[in-house]
């Protein structure tokens, strides 16, 4: 006899969901809406089809802001990952040090975006700042408003420092729930630790990771205000990356039928790259047998 599954349930988030759904697909259509036409005003306006599309893909500056988008992001993941799970494995498993842990880990990301720029403002600068001034006394020139590597290490430091927490607890949280049972097997077999690592906790922890890699993807690729306080996309364009070329465009210079394209174009690359991580991360690992 088959069980009936009681779908009630979903009448309580029913309104939260259309909530959700109200304020995003209003905005979204207006978007959709801004770019196919182009506006002299409100009762103004002509169609002009995929033109602002065209338009966008052509343009050399978002190309670049796009590869430097791609090297950003690449770069988060190949850092915070593999540096959050090696700080979860080196945590605590008990005792009051835990609780420690955790909270020193919590607050880098308890700090809000516009405030990390500004501290790493400050704690960079050459004359006052204790990395700046440090790195300087020891005769390296070291200036991220004027050098561009400087401002690239500058701001990859500075989300390492902000993200990699959420990572290692995350991967914290999947290895406290993996069984003892495991371990147990593992000790009775001679299993070396690389052992474990690999046939154990790397797949019970595929979840955790699946999570924290679309949202470091997602977070890294859509990043604005930790780049724009800290060099507002200098020296030059060399941290000008998707979204603060988009604001640029739509607030600065007030293009909103290229804006709305840009914001379409963005909006599918973020979600085509999400998919294909999901996909990838959800195969990781199906072929060890421990």
């Amino acid at each position: 006899m088959d069980k009936q599954v009681n779908q009630k349930a979903w009448f309580m988030v029913l309104p939260v969901l259309l909530l959700v759904a109200f304020s995003a697909i209003i905005p979204l259509m207006t978007v959709v809406n801004y770019s196919v036409q182009d506006i002299f005003g409100p009762n103004e306006r002509h169609f002009v089809g995929t033109e602002w599309f065209q338009e966008v893909l052509a343009d050399r500056r978002l190309q670049s802001a796009l590869w430097r988008q791609f090297l950003f992001s690449g770069l988060v993941l190949l850092i915070e990952i593999p540096l959050g799970v090696l700080i979860a494995l080196a945590m605590p498993k008990q005792g009051w040090s835990v609780s420690v842990c955790l909270v020193l880990l919590a607050l880098p990301l308890l700090i809000p975006w516009n405030v990390i720029g500004t501290i790493w403002i400050i704690f960079t600068r050459p004359d006052i700042g204790l990395m700046g001034y440090t790195i300087n006394a020891l005769g390296m020139e070291f200036d991220h408003t004027a050098a561009p590597l400087d401002a690239w290490i500058t701001l990859m430091l500075m989300e390492v420092w902000h993200w990699t927490p959420l990572v290692a607890l995350l991967a914290y949280a999947g290895l406290k729930a993996i069984p003892d049972a495991y371990y147990q097997a593992a000790r009775i077999d001679g299993a070396s630790a690389w052992a474990v690592f690999r046939y154990i906790q790397l797949p019970k922890m595929r979840g955790v990771l699946t999570i924290a890699v679309l949202l470091r993807f997602m977070d890294s690729f859509l990043i604005y205000a930790e780049p724009f306080v800290l060099t507002g996309g200098g020296p030059g364009n060399a941290t000008t990356f998707l979204s603060i070329h988009l604001v640029k465009l739509a607030v600065g210079q007030f293009d909103l039928g290229p804006a709305a394209a840009f914001s379409i174009i963005y909006f599918l690359i973020i979600l085509l790259f999400s998919w294909i991580f999901y996909q990838a991360l959800q195969n990781v690992g199906t072929g060890d047998k421990p």
